[in-house]
């Protein structure tokens, strides 16, 4: 019961404004691990946008699978910093997210698949490398621009075809990011 309490405290702590304190409670939560998972994952929930950011980066850091659904829940949040936390909490998770995330890249929300485009190009798992191609031609340039990232990242034969595809995309920025990948070769 005492380490519940010490965990809800902690969580708590991460409302304080101050970054100093921020980075001092997530590395705490981090350090009591599993214990602390199933209270995060609550607090994905919280109204405080810093517990829910702080919460995310916890989880990602932990690395437990309980938190990949929660995680993927937490991309739909109205802050875009939370969104971003739990994007790169699901790219700290790896292989066990990429089932989960290529399924997300389907969701009806562009920056939920933007999100699950840019968790992969961290992951750089062939296993994504299709469902990536697919989602190139995704109305959003925010979600192109991620799926570009993540073949870029992957790599090999096939995603070089689909980034020199890329350099005729209708996002300047999307075709800048193809061209700084075909560049390195």
């Amino acid at each position: 019961m005492e380490v519940e309490k010490n965990i809800k405290r902690l969580i708590e702590t991460l409302k304080d404004d101050d970054e100093l304190v921020q980075v001092q409670t997530i590395e705490m939560l981090e350090e009591m691990g599993e214990p602390a998972v199933e209270q995060l994952i609550d607090a994905l929930d919280n109204e405080d946008k810093n517990v829910r950011m702080g919460a995310a980066k916890v989880l990602g850091l932990i690395g437990d699978a309980r938190a990949i659904d929660p995680l993927i829940e937490t991309m739909k949040d109205d802050n875009k910093w939370v969104r971003r936390a739990a994007s790169g909490a699901l790219s700290n998770l790896g292989e066990s997210a990429v089932e989960p995330l290529i399924k997300t890249l389907d969701d009806d929300d562009w920056r939920v698949r933007g999100g699950a485009a840019w968790a992969l190009s961290n992951i750089k798992s062939p296993e994504a490398l299709d469902p990536l191609i697919e989602v190139m031609s995704d109305d959003s340039g925010f979600v192109r621009a991620g799926a570009v990232m993540a073949l870029g990242n992957i790599g090999g034969e096939k995603a070089e075809k689909a980034l020199q595809e890329a350099l005729e995309d209708k996002s300047g920025y999307v075709r800048r990011v193809a061209q700084g990948f075909l560049n390195k070769d």
